[in-house]
């Protein structure tokens, strides 16, 4: 599942960085610099949670092992 959200979140950000192209090169600036900025943002965003940690672990790695852990002293 995680996997599918951020394929999602990437291809968005892609249309969100064509689409401001297409705005800025229209001359509508203001618009285009906002979808910029967002596109950005999520690109980030991805990166923050894909990119390895210190451990060679991804923070949803990190994430995923601290539940199962928990899960198991739960039972």
């Amino acid at each position: 599942m995680f996997d599918l959200v951020i394929s999602i979140i990437v291809l968005a950000a892609i249309a969100l960085a064509a689409g401001a192209f297409v705005l800025w090169r229209k001359g509508i600036t203001k618009q285009a610099l906002l979808m910029a900025v967002l596109a950005f943002v999520m690109f980030v965003n991805v990166a923050i949670w894909l990119v390895p940690m210190d451990g060679g672990q991804t923070p949803i790695e990190a994430a995923d092992s601290a539940v199962a852990e928990e899960e198991a002293g739960q039972d």
